[in-house]
Order: C-alpha cells, then structure tokens, then sequence
C-alpha cells in the first residue's frame, strides 16, 4: 500500500468526520438557542402583530418575577426536605411541616400561571386562541405547567 494514498485519505477521513460533526454542532445550537427564547407560550404563536407583542412583554415584567420567586422557594423548600427526610433522629413533624409548605407554594405558581393563561388570551383573534389551546393542551400533557413550571426553565 502506498503511504501517500493511505495519509491523504486518512486526511480526507478527518476532514469529513469534522465538517460533519461541526454541522452538527452548529444545527444542534440553533435548535438550543431557539428553545432559550422561549419565555411563555405565546412565544409558541408565530403571527402575533407587534402590539401583540408588546403587550406580552409588559405582562411578563411583572409576571416572571412572581413566579421565578415561587420557583425559588420550592427548590429551595425540596432541597430542605431532602436533608430532612435523613436526619436522625427524623422529625416527622418539621418534614410535613415541610411538604406542606411545597404543596402551597405549588398551588401558588399554578394559580399565577392560570391567571397569567387568562390575560394572555384575551390578547390573542379566535384562530391565535385556538393555537393558544392547542400549545396549551401539549404544555400541561406531561402533568406539569409546561415552560411555567419549576422544570421548564432550567
């Protein structure tokens, strides 16, 4: 076998193999930077007029920040759970006590997030809403609050 033929072919091999992998990376970052901006499901509609949009925007300022502090506590109520539930000797008492604080707090963002569905939609012409529904319908199917919920923004 000749060595030149065998070098430029491993060379070539490379250079596949890393053009290949550096479209990946590149598709793969879009597909990631395009679900970052996602900050509540109107983001989900397409045809949303500039007004529509601002509008969104002036109800998030004070909305996000609501719920990014009831995101908060409940991490950081779970966490404290956690280290309680192996405690000795265990204090039943303090981890319900716990458990109960989580379970309010967990009622909390759902409220706000049904009150914030709500405003939204009265944003949105009968096809957006119909869209709206459907986003709606897919977000809450895994059992959680969709891009609300205390997993959806990590």
């Amino acid at each position: 076998m000749d060595v030149a033929s065998f070098s430029l072919g491993f060379v070539a091999a490379l250079l596949l193999v890393g053009l290949i992998l550096g479209g990946t990376c590149v598709y793969l970052g879009r597909i990631r930077s395009g679900r970052r901006d996602v900050k509540g499901y109107l983001d989900l509609i397409p045809d949303l007029s500039r007004e529509q949009r601002e509008r969104v925007q002036e109800i998030r300022r004070s909305f996000l920040p609501r719920v990014q502090t009831i995101r908060d506590n409940l991490r950081r109520e779970r966490a404290e759970l956690a280290g309680l539930l192996f405690e000795e000797p265990v204090d039943r008492s303090r981890i319900f006590a716990v458990a109960r604080e989580i379970l309010l707090h967990q009622s909390d963002l759902e409220n706000e997030v049904i009150e914030h569905i709500l405003e939204e939609q009265e944003l949105l012409t009968p096809s957006q809403k119909r869209k709206f529904h459907s986003i709606i319908v897919e977000q809450f199917s895994s059992g959680g609050l969709g891009v609300h919920d205390v997993r959806g923004r990590q």
